[in-house]
């Protein structure tokens, strides 16, 4: 009996667990995980190897998707989010890893085509809005294909007649397959110029210098896949007039020669700012590290532990840890005058092809005095499988990926009564269901129609500082609907351009409106002929 009984129960069970697994569907469960956390990048132009924008591409590439969100590869998440969060921050829950597991062990199912959420459409060109200054390579450079990686640095004008207060800076890569991370620096001596203007070629290879003499003047970076950081409440960087951004392109090691001309877009604030931001960077410099130099024997596994002062009263923004293919684990934290312990960052596992800057959900309070403690990890072994070494031997630290790094950026603003309260972040669920990891700070916006009056075909511009739906539609002055461009569809946030026909229109006024997040934006369209 009992055994009869223990029977029927493990038949019952397994019967549910079937059940269960069976109800997962692509439609409903997985198409809202792909569209939020992999779509981004998983589409025609962006930096993935192959699309994930409907269920024939997912369901064909399902095993891969398994494994690669099993062992959390995918998506490229490296901070751990149980020790501190941040902006856009993108990772997949236990459960939602789960979910796809149990959708590929059913066998993908489909499921009702019609409860699918729509494809989201992801903005073109800029990602956050329309630039107030695009700036650029004035002419190509040639990385060449001898499998070995590089550091350029190039000197960019920034055409300023003014001071102005930088917001966000967003690098658009002219060629995505090289262009690993960008580090900018503003140069107002000239000597960035004068370095190009004595090297061959466009550019110059930089060295150590490079780095130190600018070391703590760091402005806003650059890696494939993050969405750029927009600031707010009143914080920015000061560029000056008559400058130069000075940039270093990490290209990486490629067989065949190729060619880069990458853009910058320059989004400055619209009111003065009240603040400006503040950096420093901890580098393996005297006084740096507890446990110096910082050298890494063959055949040994080391972590460094670095600390650095605060020398204000300050609100934390950022971090950017950095290191190189011995690398193996970031653990940053501070302790307050107090005592008090404030975690920073936690990378567990490194990967020197994941990387990126960490914005601070919310303004971290560390008060003058605090000290800041970096424990950094490194593996040069022959169990290290990225050791550019064979066998290994002792490395130092150093630019070139064979080198290693300590490399730490911090970036804070002074200290102000209620920093801990400012919102950074406007992060929610949209109707679809869908949970967008990359909002940033430009808001909504619908451009003015040009040429105004116009004929034939135009562009319409506009702007959405959260993704959600849309419509765009051209009205005459009796409210009639003369052209939808876009009918209730879901759009990321970012810049986007629609074509207007106004060639069967006759002569006279219309008014072009955007519906988004609630509001209604307008803009006049006088049709001439």
């Amino acid at each position: 009996m009992i055994k009869g009984f223990l029977t029927t129960m493990m038949v019952a069970g397994l019967t549910v667990a079937i059940a269960q697994t069976s109800s997962v569907n692509y439609s409903e469960h997985i198409a809202p995980i792909i569209y939020s956390h992999c779509t981004a990048c998983h589409r025609a132009g962006e930096i993935a190897p192959f699309p994930l924008t409907s269920y024939a591409e997912v369901a064909a590439y399902a095993q891969s998707i398994q494994h690669a969100t099993s062992i959390q590869y995918m998506p490229p998440w490296k901070a751990d989010p149980t020790y501190q969060h941040y902006l856009k921050e993108n990772y997949l829950s236990a459960a939602q890893i789960q979910q796809i597991s149990d959708w590929v062990s059913a066998g993908t199912p489909q499921g009702d085509p019609a409860l699918e959420p729509p494809l989201p459409v992801f903005p073109t060109g800029s990602q956050i809005g329309m630039p107030d200054t695009v700036i650029a390579f004035h002419q190509a450079y040639t990385h060449v294909g001898n499998n070995t990686d590089e550091y350029r640095y190039f000197a960019i004008p920034t055409g300023l007649t003014q001071d102005r207060d930088l917001i966000a800076l967003e690098v658009r890569p002219g060629n995505k397959s090289i262009v690993h991370h960008v580090l900018f620096w503003e140069d107002t001596t000239g000597q960035s110029a004068a370095a190009d203007s004595a090297a061959p070629g466009y550019g110059w290879t930089g060295n150590l210098n490079s780095i130190f003499s600018q070391i703590d003047n760091q402005l806003p970076s650059y890696v494939p896949g993050q969405k750029t950081t927009v600031l707010s409440n009143g914080m920015a960087y000061r560029l000056h007039a008559g400058g130069y951004l000075k940039a270093q392109f990490h290209y990486a090691p490629i067989a065949t020669d190729e060619t880069d001309s990458s853009s910058f877009n320059l989004f400055f604030a619209h009111q003065p700012a009240t603040r400006y931001v503040k950096s420093h960077v901890m580098v393996p410099l005297p006084g740096v590290l507890i446990n110096g130099p910082f050298i890494i024997p063959a055949n040994q596994v080391k972590e460094f532990h670095g600390t650095y002062t605060m020398p204000e009263d300050a609100s934390m923004l950022s971090t950017m840890p950095h290191m190189h293919k011995l690398g193996t684990h970031w653990y940053v934290f501070a302790i307050k005058p107090t005592g008090d312990t404030v975690p920073l960052i936690k990378i567990n596992s490194w990967d020197f092809n994941w990387q990126g800057n960490f914005d601070f959900k919310n303004l971290i309070h560390l008060p003058q005095g605090t000290v800041i403690h970096a424990l950094a990890g490194y593996d040069n072994t022959t169990n290290n499988v990225n050791n550019p070494y064979s066998p290994p031997r002792q490395i130092g630290w150093g630019e070139n990926t064979s080198d290693e790094m300590y490399y730490l950026p911090l970036q804070w603003v002074s200290y102000r009564s209620g920093d801990e309260n400012l919102v950074l972040d406007s992060t929610g669920t949209v109707a679809t269901g869908i949970s967008d990891p990359h909002i940033s700070y430009i808001g909504d916006k619908l451009y003015p129609v040009a040429p105004n009056p116009a004929s034939g075909k135009v562009k319409i511009g506009f702007t959405l500082g959260n993704s959600g739906m849309t419509s765009l539609r051209l009205y005459d002055l009796q409210g009639r609907t003369v052209s939808t461009l876009a009918d209730n569809k879901y759009y990321m946030e970012g810049w986007h351009q629609a074509d207007l026909d106004l060639s069967s229109l006759a002569s006279g006024e219309y008014v072009l409106s955007l519906q988004a997040h609630d509001k209604t934006y307008q803009q006049r369209v006088v049709v001439a002929r």
